[in-house]
């Protein structure tokens, strides 16, 4: 297997912290613009800051979560991180794919929907069911993906979980 120098590992690493810093401060400006959007008493707003906020999933929330899942793959790869090893790995590698499939199906659905409501119906998306539901949407799941960032960049820090048995320490054990 091909392993990294450790100078190659820290460049990996420096792309992943900063393709997660990306992805998780972008969410977080999704969301302030999302809850900024909530109180919109202009036409143009409205729509702008749905428009900013798609343009920021599409630009940056995309192409980062991609980056992350990617220098992620290559540092289990290509170090002794491994995809099983630890428990803190496979619990980022779940919480991370959660958040994709989330992202995927429903918030990216519903940022899309809000956007095309409130450019074609100005400040009446605002008392469109469809409308209300989707900006509320893009508000509790832009949140909901901070969180778990914040968690996953904790989960990064700490490792709270250690190392997986391996099947030669099981073995050892039963003997």
């Amino acid at each position: 297997m091909l392993k990294l120098s450790i100078q190659q590992k820290n460049w990996l690493l420096s792309a992943h912290i900063g393709f997660a810093a990306l992805w998780t401060g972008t969410v977080l400006s999704m969301f302030l613009l999302a809850l900024r959007n909530t109180n919109s008493d202009n036409s143009a707003t409205l729509y702008t800051l749905d428009s900013a906020i798609n343009l920021l999933d599409d630009w940056i929330v995309i192409p980062a979560a991609i980056g992350s899942v990617v220098t992620a793959t290559f540092l289990c790869w290509m170090t002794n991180y491994g995809f099983t090893k630890f428990y803190w790995v496979m619990t980022k590698w779940v919480l991370t794919t959660g958040l994709i499939v989330f992202g995927t199906f429903w918030l990216f659905p519903w940022g899309n929907n809000a956007e095309q409501l409130s450019g074609q119906a100005g400040l009446q998306a605002l008392s469109n069911p469809l409308y209300q539901f989707d900006a509320r949407g893009v508000l509790i799941g832009t949140l909901i993906q901070a969180v778990f960032l914040f968690m996953i960049i904790g989960i990064s820090v700490l490792k709270p979980w250690g190392r997986r048995p391996t099947q030669a320490r099981s073995q050892a054990h039963i003997d």
